[in-house]
């Protein structure tokens, strides 16, 4: 039996002045929406992409991994990319972020990890890095880590309480127990063991069991890049925008693209422009706006708000809107087994080693991260994507792929980018999308320490999979660049220092007192990967320190 529809919620006139306008329905924008609305405020969700129901969710490998079925599409949002400002950008497909109701989480992996204190004051810690603006962030990981919870709680996350010292307090235990271990945590298991590696069960925003009237997860194999039609992946979809809805004070409108962001003389914002599902321009009033657009879409709009108070964009007299665009770094190695794996039975990921969290700092590189082993993609994605060292056609090549699709593993390795000013979002001189307004242009090139971090983990990776038994062990090399990037992080720094800065430590922008900018862009470091988690319990804390500021008459 599937779930219902989502609730209506209410609905708001254009020309009426909303309490907040929250430009995005992800993980960040749907969780300040379901925040504030059960504050008392009263809240319009604007989104780009369209409402998903469940009777929409299929399972289309072309779909989702080819035609861009839930994301940008380079037909409607070109892009330009190059490497270094003295390149010549070429058009590329190179951020990729949903466009859809409940952002990048209707179709996300469903990790959730927390970071640990390290990850906000590595600086300190560890110093500066040449080339880079590497700093401690305004809050720490015990200011953050009742949001964390609540997080957990509100979401549903499974998990199982750590027994390694090295991890940080946590004041619960999950929520749920872990998920059924599938085939590679198996091999997980049995290799981070041989090596002498601690490992756990993968904290995951997936249910174990039914929880809040949602199901538990099916193991039907569909989860990356798949809207799950049961519920049992945690997405906004899913949470925080139906909550958001039934509390009566919250609409969600969806296919509407805010392209400016409006301010009076005075630099208050007054509201949005946005065009509406047909393109037609409209205007919303607000007290205030939420921005929680992305990593890229996020500092594109503010750059694209300009005026005569504001004339490099709203909120960046820092000049920092934009820079320090940072992911999550991964490597990954793939392994073929003697016995059948079957790893496309059930989530894509079960259990994770974190031993090298925080590697020996004489291995002279900046940051660290962990390892999941999972099987990603489905049957004809997996198949295409198999090592070249046999045949290529007809009978042999079919039982290879049946092989490979049976007995294969991968181990991925998630870490640190470190953030550099020159990799940015900037607005393309020339380049249009579909509505006529600039193109992003992201400039982006790894640093070296970012290099030598991933040559030491894809290393971890070999030695995991033949530690768990893999007759083969494949790894692709890496480049100083992604093909493609998604976690898009960094571009809109938080920090006490207005000129260091583009918002305070409760996501106020410095120059604009009644626009807020809660999503990945607010990230300082990149921390150890998978940012989802802290990405949302940030959203939480925004959005107490809010609702605070409203009440008190100080937005």
């Amino acid at each position: 039996m599937r779930r219902q529809e989502q609730p209506t919620g209410k609905t708001f006139a254009t020309n009426a002045e909303v309490d907040f306008v929250v430009i995005g329905s992800g993980i960040a924008g749907g969780s300040v929406a379901r925040e504030l609305t059960a504050k008392g405020f009263d809240v319009l969700v604007l989104e780009q992409g369209r409402h998903v129901p469940p009777s929409d969710m299929e399972h289309d490998e072309i779909g989702a991994f080819i035609s861009n079925r839930w994301t940008n599409t380079p037909e409607q949002s070109p892009q330009m990319y190059r490497k270094t400002a003295d390149a010549k950008a070429e058009q590329r497909h190179f951020l990729q972020y949903a466009r859809v109701v409940g952002g990048t989480t209707l179709h996300f992996t469903g990790n959730f990890w927390r970071f640990r204190p390290i990850d906000f004051n590595e600086f300190s810690q560890r110093g500066a890095v040449p080339g880079t603006a590497v700093a401690d962030w305004p809050i720490t990981y015990e200011e953050l880590e009742p949001y964390y919870t609540a997080v957990e709680y509100a979401m549903g996350i499974s998990g199982e309480t750590p027994t390694d010292p090295r991890e940080p307090m946590r004041s619960k235990p999950f929520p749920l127990p872990p998920l059924n271990v599938t085939g590679p945590g198996v091999l997980l298991e049995v290799g981070a063991k041989k090596l002498g590696w601690n490992s756990k069960a993968a904290p995951m925003a997936i249910l174990s069991r039914e929880y809040k009237g949602r199901q538990p997860c099916h193991n039907c194999g569909f989860c990356l890049a798949f809207p799950c039609e049961w519920g049992a992946k945690s997405g906004s979809n899913w949470t925080m925008i139906p909550d958001a809805l039934r509390s009566g004070r919250c609409e969600v409108r969806s296919e509407s693209y805010v392209h400016r962001i409006e301010t009076d003389d005075t630099g208050r914002v007054t509201g949005v422009l946005y065009f509406d599902k047909d393109k037609k321009e409209q205007r919303q009033k607000a007290k205030a706006v939420v921005l929680s657009a992305n990593g890229a879409e996020t500092p594109r709009l503010l750059l694209m708000s300009t005026s005569n108070r504001f004339p490099d964009g709203l909120a960046n007299s820092s000049g920092l809107v934009g820079k320090h665009l940072m992911f999550n770094g991964n490597v990954v190695a793939d392994g073929l087994f003697e016995h059948a794996v079957h790893g496309h039975k059930g989530p894509v990921v079960t259990r994770i080693t974190q031993e090298h969290y925080i590697p020996d700092p004489s291995l002279n590189f900046f940051g660290g991260g962990g390892i999941d082993m999972r099987f990603d993609v489905p049957a004809m994605i997996k198949t295409l994507s198999m090592p070249t060292d046999g045949p290529e056609w007809g009978a042999a090549w079919k039982a290879r792929a049946r092989e490979w699709f049976t007995h294969s593993a991968s181990a991925y390795g998630h870490t640190t980018t470190l953030p550099v000013a020159t990799n940015s979002v900037t607005l393309d001189p020339e380049l249009k999308d579909a509505w006529g307004m600039p193109a992003i242009r992201t400039t982006y090139k790894e640093h070296e320490h970012d290099m030598r971090l991933f040559k030491f983990f894809q290393d971890r990776c070999k030695e995991l999979l033949s530690a768990a038994g893999a007759k083969k062990v494949y790894a692709s090399p890496f480049g100083d660049a992604p093909g493609s990037a998604v976690h898009l992080l960094g571009t809109a720094r938080m920090g006490n220092d207005p000129k260091a800065s583009v918002a305070d430590k409760y996501h106020r922008a410095h120059d604009v007192k009644n626009l807020f900018i809660v999503d990945g862009s607010s990230f300082v470091t990149s921390g150890r990967g998978q940012p989802t988690m802290t990405i949302q319990a940030l959203a939480f804390r925004a959005a107490d320190h809010i609702a605070q500021f409203a009440t008190r008459l100080e937005i």
